[in-house]
């Protein structure tokens, strides 16, 4: 490593620890803090990433960042000190346009309207978080406008999840994809039902934690550099590749909930703790988009936690935690159930074909709510509307509806898109993994998960952020991200269970 490159992660590491001493505090917040230290909270972040955010910005990383540049002699892509030159760069060029004030603004305003959106979630009381959410989506536009945009508002907003695409990209690979996959569903409706009342019974929490967590560490997650614990609305965040926490909520009555969220923020755990530890303190060190983050957790949730080889290994044991609930469900009718497609309201336990809609319908609220075509007040309707339009099921409490998400409250526009973005690229993933594993599914059978794990280190997980998720994703496939590998294997998997032609 050059002196000018080493004087500029000198620089970068301390402004990584503010970013990662914040998502402590952002974390707790989610999972301990008590209700009264919401406002205290507030401020704490909003200190925390102003100061983090004013040293990025500051002239000196400019001035190190053209000196580093200097000393590079023509590297590849993968060159860990022209990555970080290249990366940090396009965070600086981007920052350096937000104000400070403003992130101060953001940070305290997000901080406030999470406590306000679980306050009116829990009181199913969309009163009570809309003013939050129009600052919010103030806020957020005056974001957009600082830091500009090709087309749109929402294309500013959405390159912080997705370095490399614009809105239209997606618009145009949203508009091909619901092309067949409402055809499928159609199609799906009027086929029998599957039956998944095995999944409904009696599951005390404890066990199932237990059961979940036996699983996850099954994988190859670490739980001496993590922990689980519990949240309103399940996710993963990270502090540095040796401190990954995972959170999830439970559902006593269905053991299919917590199971398949546990097993989908593995995903996103594993991603994390496997990227290269010499990543660490640098803008290099966590994945690379939400897209290749959420590509990881399906990957893990959908191929292989809800595949028939994972479950001839687990069922046995599945049965023995929950003996009265389970113990006489065979292989087949569990399979089954846990694969059901029916329209449904909340979007974390929807079944894997219908979930694109519930994805596609927050898309277009969202741009909506950047573009100023749809405002926070009329959002309820539009929402309940929308689900009918989509799904053809409306909630009948806000709490299931529009309130049911903590993205919003947490101002992260230009999110939703990365979950379909990651479903498909989780699909196309495993098709070049299965070809170079052909007997993926013999391992899986036997509860061996290394020879996954270890080509997801090697091709996805290890580079943090050196490649943009499509860099990366072509690399790792041959490909551009298309819907065509994920709608084969729906149509495939689907069609068998539900007999279709």
């Amino acid at each position: 490593m050059s002196a000018p490159v080493e004087a500029l992660r000198d620089h970068l590491a301390p402004i990584e620890d503010l970013k990662a001493a914040a998502a402590v505090l952002t974390w707790d917040q989610e999972t301990y803090m008590p209700d009264g230290g919401a406002e205290a909270r507030a401020q704490q972040l909003s200190t925390l990433h102003s100061t983090a955010h004013e040293r990025f910005v500051a002239d000196e990383t400019g001035t190190l960042l053209d000196r580093a540049a200097e000393a590079l002699d023509a590297p590849s892509p993968l060159d860990p000190d022209a990555a970080l030159v290249r990366v940090t760069r396009r965070d600086y060029e981007r920052a350096v346009r937000v104000p400070s004030s403003l992130v101060a603004e953001l940070s305290k305003a997000k901080s406030q309207a999470q406590q306000a959106w679980k306050q009116a979630r829990a009181n199913d009381d969309f009163s009570h978080f809309a003013p939050h959410l129009e600052q919010l989506v103030d806020l957020s536009v005056k974001k957009a406008e600082a830091i500009g945009y090709e087309n749109e508002p929402y294309d500013a907003l959405l390159k912080e999840y997705e370095p490399g695409r614009i809105t239209a990209a997606v618009v145009s690979l949203f508009d091909t994809l619901r092309d067949d996959l409402v055809p499928l569903v159609d199609a799906l409706d009027e086929a029998a039902q599957i039956d998944d009342s095995a999944l409904r019974g009696t599951y005390p929490q404890s066990e199932q934690q237990r059961f979940g967590r036996s699983v996850i560490a099954d994988f190859g997650y670490d739980f001496d550099q993590g922990r689980q614990d519990v949240s309103a609305h399940p996710f993963t965040t990270s502090f540095s590749p040796n401190d990954v926490r995972l959170t999830t909520r439970y559902d006593e009555d269905n053991v299919a909930s917590a199971l398949f969220s546990t097993i989908h923020e593995a995903g996103h755990g594993l991603y994390e703790q496997g990227i290269d530890p010499a990543l660490a303190r640098t803008p290099l060190g966590e994945g690379t988009s939400l897209s290749i983050h959420e590509s990881q957790a399906r990957l893990w949730e959908n191929h292989v936690g809800r595949s028939r080889p994972f479950w001839r290994h687990y069922l046995p044991r599945l049965r023995e935690t929950f003996p009265d609930a389970l113990g006489d469900v065979d292989l087949e009718p569990f399979y089954r159930a846990i694969n059901r497609v029916e329209p449904s309201l909340i979007r974390v336990e929807a079944d894997e074909v219908t979930y694109h809609l519930h994805v596609m319908l927050r898309f277009e609220l969202e741009r909506g709510l950047i573009d100023g075509s749809v405002s926070v007040n009329e959002l309820p309707d539009r929402w309940n509307a929308a689900m009918d339009d989509y799904l053809g099921v409306v909630p009948e409490t806000d709490a299931n509806g529009v309130l049911q998400d903590v993205h919003w409250s947490q101002g992260a526009f230009g999110y939703f898109p990365t979950y379909t973005l990651g479903t498909l690229t989780a699909a196309q993933l495993i098709e070049s993994i299965e070809d170079e594993l052909p007997n993926l599914r013999a391992h899986v059978a036997d509860g061996d998960f290394a020879p996954l794990l270890d080509w997801l280190r090697a091709h996805v997980h290890r580079h943090g952020r050196k490649l943009t998720a499509p860099d990366l994703l072509e690399r790792a496939t041959g490909r551009k991200l298309a819907a065509d590998s994920w709608l084969a294997y729906a149509q495939n998997k689907f069609g068998g269970l539900y007999g279709l032609s």
